[in-house]
């Protein structure tokens, strides 16, 4: 995928209307009635961002980008405080809702965080600093979206712009190339190829596939990825984007929970997985234990770290091996701008140059996936260029579906604790999809 990079004038003013807050039924932060980009002329202001870049590469690169960013701007000081995805989707709620809440967050774009803090007012609209640095030529529409919500908070993927993000995400298949090879096998071109290779890893006394589940998310991507296989693409993207028309109750979806089951029940996952961490389980991989692990493109640096060469990674196959891909992917955490931010325009400065065209070469070269001018970037041989050329075919042959989580505002919690319920044979396929529908359903109403 190529964005076309370009950067804002250095010392642009824009001003706007502001739209009434009479107009704003959740409350809606307002966008200021002029933006100022010109860094260097703010002041002496102090920043504070929360993140959660916390693992190797993705901490890497943000610690040399904010070095970079005070280095250009010494008026500027930031007090980054990072912390992991589930602790900062703990503590997020509160700190916004107080009185010191940080000026920039990287926000889960899901309705269950930004499209709750949408809202209740906490985030600011980025449009007008988007016309002034010129996002639009850096993002094409179809990122954006990710980070779209209306002034209610009702509709997702579309009304004002309320972050940015760095990375671009895909799911897929991370693959133990030695293990491969000793099983006679090579990475899987078809659905039918993976599926044979998992029950060959099961009888040779090897752990299929790695799934650490305690925190209830992870299941999501596994799940995500047996779905793409029987359901079309658009009815998995309305259904994820919480729009009119779609159902949890279809063969499909039904189908998707049985061959998660059937899994199960074949051994194909490390014994306990419900209880163990997503962490460890990815460690636990990347120690050499397990043929496969189902799971995003922000582990890149750490696992090339952890198996070098012996790490290959490639999109989940489809029914044939020329099947167009239909993976779980987008973009990474987008970072927002708080209605408490003391200064916006610095806020805002930051954001913008922790995604520039520059910020995307650091990215590259501390092992992560940029979002923008990917095409542009030379990652290494191996693992890294594994995971550019699996995001390049998966955008530019339409295939990413959004996170089945972005569904409603309870999705994240629902669908995590009916896929523990699920896998642990608590709940049969049918009534796993009963109880998602009911919580499809209640949200629709509104």
């Amino acid at each position: 995928m190529k964005i076309v990079a370009a950067l804002g004038a250095a010392a642009l003013v824009l001003t706007t209307a502001c739209a009434p807050g009479s107009e704003n039924p959740g409350g809606q932060a307002g966008a200021p009635s002029s933006v100022k980009t010109d860094a260097a002329a703010l002041g002496d202001v102090s920043l504070t961002v929360w993140d959660q870049e916390v693992r190797g590469g993705q901490a890497a690169q943000m610690a040399q980008l904010v070095k970079d960013f005070e280095a250009k701007y010494p008026n500027i000081k930031v007090k980054r405080v990072s912390r992991s995805f589930d602790d900062l989707k703990t503590t997020l709620r509160l700190a916004l809702s107080g009185n010191d809440a940080p000026d920039v967050v990287q926000a889960n774009n899901g309705r269950s965080d930004m499209g709750e803090f949408v809202k209740a007012g906490q985030l600011v609209p980025l449009d007008e600093w988007a016309k002034a640095y010129d996002w639009g030529s850096r993002y094409p529409g179809t990122v954006l979206q990710y980070s779209r919500y209306s002034a209610d908070g009702k509709t997702f993927g579309e009304g004002n712009l309320y972050g940015l993000p760095q990375v671009g995400e895909v799911v897929g298949l991370y693959y133990n190339k030695e293990k491969l090879t000793k099983l006679g096998l090579q990475p899987p071109t078809t659905w039918a190829e993976f599926e044979d290779a998992l029950a060959k890893a099961k009888a040779a006394g090897e752990t299929p596939m790695q799934l650490g589940n305690l925190d209830k998310w992870p299941a999501i991507h596994v799940f995500g990825t047996v779905q793409g296989k029987v359901t079309p693409a658009d009815q998995i993207t309305t259904l994820a984007f919480g729009r009119p028309g779609a159902s949890w109750k279809t063969p499909e979806n039904t189908k998707a929970a049985e061959t998660l089951v059937s899994w199960v029940d074949k051994g194909y996952f490390n014994s306990g997985f419900n209880g163990q961490g997503y962490d460890p389980a990815w460690q636990d991989f990347g120690k050499g234990n397990g043929v496969f692990l189902i799971a995003g493109t922000w582990l890149q640096a750490d696992l090339a770290k952890a198996l070098g060469d012996k790490v290959g990674f490639l999109l989940p196959p489809g029914q044939a091996a020329d099947a167009k891909p239909v993976v779980t992917g987008g973009t990474g955490l987008p970072f927002a701008m708080t209605n408490k931010a003391k200064n916006k325009d610095a806020a805002a400065a930051y954001i913008n140059f922790i995604t520039s065209p520059d910020a995307m070469k650091v990215l590259t070269s501390t092992g992560n996936l940029p979002i923008a001018d990917t095409t542009q970037q030379q990652p290494p041989a191996g693992l890294a260029k594994d995971v550019f050329t699996a995001f390049g075919t998966a955008v530019s042959q339409e295939g990413l579906v959004p996170y089945l989580d972005y569904a409603t505002p309870t999705m994240y919690d629902t669908l995590g604790a009916a896929l523990q319920d699920l896998m642990a044979k608590k709940a049969t396929p049918q009534q796993f999809v009963d109880k998602l529908e009911a919580d499809y359903s209640k949200f629709a109403a509104k």
